[in-house]
């Protein structure tokens, strides 16, 4: 796997995909899906900036059987739809965490908790009730990779012992693990892949 190929870089300067433009040009209305250069003036040289994703290189996958392929592609389906839902909660984590170091009492601290997760219930449980069960199951997963820590420890950390373990009750009689945790390198090492190729623009 290649990552950052600054070499891009120069590659575009070289072929002339990054060319100067005058001040009238700048001003004219860009394609769509484009976007204008940076300029950095350091005495009697101008420098173009661009800004150049990150290009993910992996070996050609070499499906053994037609259920292998739908099984990859599912995958991909799967990632795309539970990965920004894992993004959210760990987003919202951060801001919680923010408000709450501002809130110095317990019980006001317990009531805002019940507040924000009734609030976020409300918001979000309308889209969560349209995940599959394998998409549950993969944004338990993504959910630790985001966060760094399992869905079974953010209810313990948040909610108490107590509703952790009630949670991971009713999570297994649906097939489910609250303690599932991520693997990059190894069971989920496809998936990695995928997230990688799909935040990348790739896939």
């Amino acid at each position: 796997m290649f990552k950052n190929l600054n070499i891009l870089i120069i590659l575009l300067f070289m072929t002339g995909l990054i060319a100067s433009s005058s001040a009238q040009q700048m001003h004219e209305p860009l394609p769509p899906g484009s976007q204008r250069l940076a300029v950095m003036v350091d005495g009697n040289d101008t420098v173009y900036l661009a800004f150049l994703r990150d290009i993910y290189v992996f070996p050609k996958i070499k499906f053994n059987s037609k259920k292998q392929e739908q099984f990859y592609w599912r995958t991909v389906r799967d990632v795309k739809k539970a990965l920004p839902y894992a993004k959210i909660v760990s987003t919202e984590l951060f801001r919680v965490n923010t408000l709450l170091g501002d809130i110095k009492n317990e019980s006001q601290r317990k009531k805002y908790l019940a507040q924000y997760e009734k609030d976020i219930f409300k918001k979000y449980e309308p889209e969560l009730r349209k995940l599959t069960i394998n998409q549950g199951r993969l944004l338990l997963k993504l959910i630790d990779r985001e966060c760094n820590s399992t869905s079974y420890d953010l209810i313990k950390s948040y909610r108490g012992s107590v509703s952790a373990f009630f949670w991971q009750g009713i999570a297994r009689i649906f097939g489910s693990n609250l303690k599932s945790e991520y693997d990059a390198s190894g069971n989920d090492r496809i998936v990695e892949r995928v997230i990688l190729l799909v935040e990348a623009g790739q896939l």
